[in-house]
Order: C-alpha cells, then structure tokens, then sequence
C-alpha cells in the first residue's frame, strides 16, 4: 500500500487543471500559427494539390478550390474539405489518408506520414489558415525592397541616449531608464524590489539552472546585509565564472538550433556523434567565445583558419548545426531528398540567427514579408554547394547514407570502438563472403527476369538486405585506421568539389526548374553592391561574415531579445523566432537598439550582457500584482514587475537531484547514443533512451532522441527537437502531476532528499522541516507551515505504524513523503 497522504495529493494536483480547447480559424491569427502553416501546409497544398484544385487550375476537379481559405472551408462537391478541430468531418484529411478506397489524394501517391502528421496537427488546433478572400496563390504581389526596407527590424540599430525620468534615483543602470520613462509616460510605477532571498533563487536558476545551495544562501544574505549592490556583483560573477553556466545557456542556443541526436521522420536513425556540437555550444558558453565567432564558425567554421589542430578541430565540429537537423532517410528521390536539406538548413540558419521565416519562400514569394523566392534560392545555392556530413547507413529503410567529416586529432574521443586484429581478419574476411553473395544474389536475379519468374518485392528486401550488411561492415572498418584505432569523426559539412547556383523550383517542384539563381543574401537586407561567391567557393563564409556583420540589422537585435526573454520570460520582441511583418513590435525599441549595440561595443560578450542586465533595478523587481497597474498594463508588456515563471524541464529535474544530493556535476563522457552506435531506433537499436531514471548528471546530457523524448523532459514542455524554438509552450496537463506523485524518479528523489536531512546530526522536527524549506524553497517555514507540517508528520506515523513497526523506518517514510509533496509543489515549480 502507497502511504501517500491526502495532504501530499492535494500539494500535487493543487495548480494542475484540465485544459481543453481548440483555436478557430479567423483574421486574428498568432505569429505561430501563421509560421506553421506557411511553413507546413501551404508548400504541400502548392506543390500537390493546386494544380487541380486552384482557381488558376485549367479544370477544377470536383469543385474543389483549395488557395483560400474560405473555398477550403466551403469545400467542393462532396462537402467541406476543412472542418477545424474536427478530422473526422475533413474530407481533405481522409483523402491524405487513404482512408476511403474512392477518395485518395494525392492520386499517384500517399504522403509521407510525417506530412499527414503536420495536417492533422493543423486540424486539431483549428485549421488557422491566413489567406482571405479571392488571393490566387499563383499571382504574387510585386516586389516593394525599399517599402520592405521600412520594417524597423531591416533598418540598422540606432545609438539611443538613456532617457530622463521623473524618479531618477530609482533607476541603477541605464538599461533602467529606457524601463522607467515607458511606466512614467503611461502614469505607472514599477513594483517593489524583491528580497534577497528571491533574487538570489532567480538569479541561480536563470544563470546556472541550479537552486541556490544552503552554504550559498547564507553566504549572500550575510553579503545583501552589508550592502546589497556588492553582494549581487560578486553573486553574478561566481555564477558568470561556473561551468554550470555553459550547460544552463548551451541549453538555451540547442532549442534554437533544433539539436537531436537522431534522424526523425519516418525511419528514426541515431546520430552516435551529435553531442560533438552538444559539447563545443557548452564550451563555447563557458568561454564566453564573442557570439560573432560561434555564429560564423557554425556555419563556415572549416572554412576559418586555425592556429592550431585542437582549434580547427573545434570550428568543424562547430558545422555540425548544419548537419543535426532532421532528415526523410528514406526518400527515394535524390533530388528532392538535396533540396529538403537545405531548405531545413536555410530555416534553422535564418530564424535562429536572423528570426526571419526565409524558407517560407520556397514555393513562392514570401506572402508576408519582402523575401522573394529567386531570395531562397540565392541562399539554397550557397547550401547545395556544401556537402552536408551527418554519418548515417544505407539499409533497407535507408536510402540516403553520409560520410562523417574527419577530425585532425590524436584521439576518437568517447563512443569510438576500437577493433583488435582478430576482430579486423574477422570482419573483412565476413564482407569477403557478402560481397560474393551479393554478387550471386544479383545474378539470380537477373536470371530470374529474363525467364520471368521474378518476385520483385522479396529481390529487392533480398538485395537491399545484402547491401545494408555490406554497408555497415565497411563502415565499422572505415571507422578505425589499420591496427584498429578509431579515427576521430564528427557531424559537419564541408565545400563540395565545385559550386554552383541553384535552378529556381517552380512551386518548389523539383521537376519544374526555371532560371539558375546567382548565390546571394536576401535583397531587403543589402543595401550595397550585389554579393557574388568566388566560382571555388560555396559562399558559406561570406554569409557567416554577412549574418554577423554590423551591417546586418537582425543578428545582434535577435540574440539580445533571446536573453531577454530567458531573464525575464517575455522578450522585447514577444515573436522571438519572427521578426518580420507578422511578428509582434517591439515593446521598448530604443532598449532593444541600445543594448544591440552595447553587445556589439562589448565585443559581442553574451557573459557581459547579461551581467550589465541582472545588475539592473529592473531585473530585481518583485513579482507581487498590483490592481492599478495590471488594469492599465494586464500582459506587463511595460514590465512594472517582474513575470512569475514555471521553472523549464530541465530545471525542474536537476533541481530535484540537487536538493536530494544525487547530482552528478561532471561531465559525462560521449552519450549514450555514441554508445549506442550506428542503427535505426526501435529495429537494430532496441535500447530504452526515455528511461533516464537512474541517470544523475544534468539533463542537458540526456539523450535527445527525436520522437522519443525522456519522460522528464517531454511531459514539461522541452523544446521540440526538430524545430528552431527560441521560447518553449507553458502546458498544465494532468499527466504533469502524476507523474510527480507516482514516478520512480520523484520518489526516489525526495527520499534522497530526506535521507539527507536525517544525516545531518543533532536536528530537532522542526529544524529538519526548516531544512527542508531552504533546501526546497530557499526560505524557512512561516510558523504556520511549520505547524501543520508537524501535525502532518504526526498523523503519517500514526497511520504508517500499522504496517512498519520500526520507528526508524517511519519516519523516513513519513519525512520522504513530505519532503515529495515540497518537490511537487507549485513554489517548487515556479520562480517569483
């Protein structure tokens, strides 16, 4: 029997409520419900369906019109196409299912499964569809660059001088200013500051991810005592300097560059080196390498010059963002297989960096923003003249394997399988054997052919299986040097043999090709000469030295919005991936500007910004409401207090371990997808990466395996790992709380927890229960908590008695189940 008290359930579930609800499609639409659908359902609806459902089709088929939104809803002969929230009642859906023999579309072939999955996403949350009226998709508006140049996200940052304001002693920092004179001009005033007690816990969690230790915790308040502006310097240094600080905000930068250590899609293959660029966002962090650097080296870093082999090791490894993202493996057509890699890549580079949706214009003229689609493809020539290295093996699913890139160093590093002799002779003289039987097996089948017996269903599993043999065997040997040493690899990608400009795909068709297009940037964003590559180059360099330039209005504007937004939970720009035309307006812009340019005159130290910001008045506000202020102002878009925020995924579970004194602060080595090695998850990998529960280390080393997310992270909102998501969705599901009342892992940890506290000597009930506090809360118990957390460990041991007479025992249960109703709690969960 579990003796999980009523008190413990109602601390669980109390904060939890079903939600439910699905969004109507209509004119008012969210920066992400537009993104979704530009990005996921209107290149499909283009590319395969238009051509007999458009009003520019030469015959409409079945009435069907499929270019508006409101001809969607309407449907066509058979009924409505699109009936938001509601699959069964969506024709469309049924058709892209094949669900009814008489209604398939499209007719030749049924959609890749991962591409019904985004439709019926778009279903689910109401079909949000931006196109109104008659707009024919084929005719899109002409060009305007200099209109389009007027959007203040293209126009360069503009030096701001701090404005005055009425309360001048408030303000510490000029960064305070630019906060005051916008709640002065609307006749506001900022909330209070908030006590030591609450900036220390908030500044640990956003600096570290960690909750403030005991030792700390006195520490600072000793410190706060005797004057509060040192005490808060010398706290943001220690935690500026620690190596927690790269694992909290590498975290940050892996959402937005989509990091997985697996393919995804529709055949889910392991990436054993992804943590290689895991390891060098951390480093990077942790050595507050200028944000220009790691951009440029992300992107063209094997094409920087290094002063050492460590160094130029690190800037390959560093292209391993090019080559994380997810890929469709088993796609047949090579063509098509190419252009979605860049088109994956184009998106992760230019909203990460630029928060600018460019693939949007793949198909089309971008429908928002002054983006054109000879854009796109300047861009996509640069890519395709890059040679994307994500070391992956053909197989019977498999159809697109890679080389990985070689790095120039003594070492393989963790994961890498060294092979003795014996085991070398082995393997060759077995891929002797396959190749013979490979080279039977197709002579049989060509026999078989021309006498017209052929089943060419069981050949090709009978060939494919032969090859898939062959192909890992030769990779397993390739892996390591002739005395079977591992060779050094890494995810990355390199200049192919020669370059060229990429054919314009006419609705993104990649069997209708129009002009080649010169590579180059996106117009709106240039104001000089037109950029041409060198005939030898990708032109990879060129754009990582024009995404970082001081010429370039996004870059510097969007990371500083990211830390903003990591800080205090809602960034300048609330769109923190757009900041186009459908994106939301800055809240401050002459903050935003100000401190754009302060990261570029500091050498763009993102250690240094986030110094100057937690320093400021504003960033030490309380959170507590007030009525007149929340009347005039309810989203704080002003900021007149600080935003409660729910601790992320991540947080969440280390700080568990932390406070149960289970965390492991060291680094572990490798991963164990690199442990795991080469293979398809679910068929030749049958290992368990979402059962983490014994792993102790921080969560930014646990598995990310696309589809197949630990409990711990995809059950509080982790980023999904095949997007770019600069901010994470805020969820309050049920199976939240149950997994935090039943969870082998959160049980385990608050008896840990109270373990710990019965260890420590000469403690009273009462001085155990205020330990627990500060462990948990960072705070002693008010008397009244104290009270009742006695009388509750009193009724425990009462009922705890009838089935576990030793004493001892009891009480650790009893300590251990309220020491679990703490970690579930709400103030746990949750930073003010």
């Amino acid at each position: 029997m579990d003796l999980i008290p009523r008190f413990t359930i109602l601390a669980l579930v109390s904060g939890f409520v079903m939600t439910s609800g699905i969004g109507a499609a209509g004119d008012s639409l969210s920066a992400e419900q537009i993104a979704f659908f530009e990005s996921n359902i209107r290149p499909v609806l283009v590319e395969k369906c238009f051509k007999c459902h458009s009003q520019s089709s030469e015959k409409i088929k079945g009435g069907l019109i499929l270019d508006t939104r409101e001809s969607t809803l309407k449907g066509g002969d058979s009924g409505a196409a699109v009936t938001p929230g509601s699959l069964d009642e969506s024709l469309l859906y049924t058709a892209i299912t094949y669900q009814d023999a008489d209604l398939q579309m499209p007719p030749k072939s049924k959609l890749p499964d991962e591409i019904v999955g985004k439709f019926k996403e778009w279903i689910e949350m109401g079909a949000p569809d931006p196109r109104t009226g008659d707009i024919k998709i084929a005719a899109s508006p002409a060009m305007n660059l200099e209109k389009g140049r007027q959007h203040w996200a293209y126009q360069a940052p503009v030096a701001q001088t701090p404005p005055a304001v009425g309360d001048a002693a408030w303000a510490k920092t000029d960064l305070d200013r630019f906060i005051l004179a916008k709640l002065e001009t609307a006749g506001m005033k900022p909330s209070g500051d908030a006590n030591a007690r609450d900036v220390l816990r908030r500044l640990s969690f956003d600096l570290i991810g960690l909750p403030p230790t005991p030792s700390q915790l006195e520490h600072f308040l000793t410190a706060w005592a005797r004057d509060p502006e040192t005490a808060l310097a010398g706290m943001v240094d220690t935690f500026l300097a620690s190596p927690q600080f790269g694992e909290r905000w590498g975290r940050h930068w892996l959402d937005a560059a989509r990091y997985g250590e697996s393919s995804g899609k529709e055949v889910n293959v392991l990436y054993p080196y992804a943590y290689r660029y895991r390891d060098y966002v951390i480093d990077s962090f942790n050595n507050d390498k200028p944000y220009n650097a790691f951009i440029q080296e992300q992107i063209a870093g094997d094409l920087m010059p290094a002063d050492s082999d460590k160094k130029r090791a690190e800037k390959m490894v560093a292209t391993g963002f090019l080559a994380i993202g997810p890929k469709s493996l088993n796609e047949q057509n090579t063509r098509q297989f190419r252009f979605d890699v860049v088109d994956e890549q184009i998106d992760a580079v230019t909203r990460a960096v630029m928060a600018t949706t460019v693939s949007c214009a793949r198909c089309h003229d971008h429908k928002f923003d002054p983006i054109s689609q000879k854009d796109y493809y300047a861009l996509a020539g640069i890519f395709l003249s890059s040679e994307t290295c994500y070391g992956t093996v053909d197989s019977v699913q498999t159809r697109r394997g890679s080389p990985l890139v070689e790095l120039p160093l003594a070492e393989a590093g963790p994961g890498a399988k060294a092979y003795s002799p014996g085991e070398l002779i082995e393997m060759q003289f077995r891929l002797g054997q396959l190749q013979e039987q490979y080279a039977k097996t197709l002579e049989e089948v060509r026999e078989e052919r021309r006498q017209g017996t052929a089943n060419d269903a069981t050949n090709f599993l009978k060939v494919r299986g032969l090859q898939s043999q062959i192909n890992l065997l030769e990779t397993k040997l390739q892996s390591v040097n002739a005395d079977g040493v591992p060779r050094p690899f890494a995810m990355g990608v390199r200049d192919r043999d020669e370059s060229f400009d990429a054919q314009l795909l006419i609705r993104g068709d990649d069997e209708n090709t129009g002009d080649r297009i010169p590579r180059g940037f996106p117009a709106v964003f240039t104001h000089g000469p037109s950029y041409t590559p060198s005939p030898a180059e990708s032109g990879r360099l060129d754009l990582a030295k024009w995404l970082t330039s001081e010429d370039n209005p996004l870059t510097a504007r969007v990371l500083v919005n990211r830390l903003w937004y990591e800080l205090f939970g809602r960034g300048i720009v609330s769109s923190l991936d757009n900041f186009g035309t459908t994106g939301d307006h800055p809240s401050h812009p002459e903050l935003l500007d100000y401190l754009s340019l302060r990261l570029i005159a500091n050498h763009w130290s993102i250690k240094q910004t986030l110094r100057e910001i937690c320093l400021s008045r504003t960033y030490r506000m309380s959170s507590a409401f007030d009525a007149e202020s929340f009347a005039k102002d309810p989203e704080n878009l002003l900021h007149w207090r600080a935003n409660p925020r729910r601790l992320d995924a991540e947080s969440l579970r280390d700080s568990m371990l932390a406070v149960s004194g289970q965390l492991d602060l060291k680094r572990p080595e490798g991963s164990p997808v690199a442990e795991a090695g080469d293979g398809t998850v679910g068929r030749g990998i049958r290992e368990d990466f979402k059962n983490v529960t014994e792993e102790k280390h921080r969560s930014v080393y646990l598995p990310i395996i696309r589809d197949q997310l630990p409990d711990a992270l995809g059950l509080f909102d982790f980023a999904d790992p095949s997007l770019v998501a600069g901010a994470r969705d805020v969820t309050t599901v049920p199976s939240q709380a149950l997994y935090l009342m039943n969870h082998p892992f959160v049980q385990k940890a608050a008896s840990e927890m109270g373990a710990r506290i019965l260890a420590v000597p000469g403690l009273d009930k009462n001085q155990r229960a205020a330990y627990a506090f500060t462990l948990a809360y960072s705070r002693p118990p008010t008397d009244e908590e104290l009270r009742k957390t006695g009388a509750f460990l009193s009724r425990f041991l009462e009922t705890a008695r009838t089935e576990e007479p030793d004493p001892k025992k009891a009480g650790a249960t009893a300590l251990a189940s309220f020491c679990q109703s703490l970690l579930a709690s709400a103030e746990f969960r949750y930073l003010d």
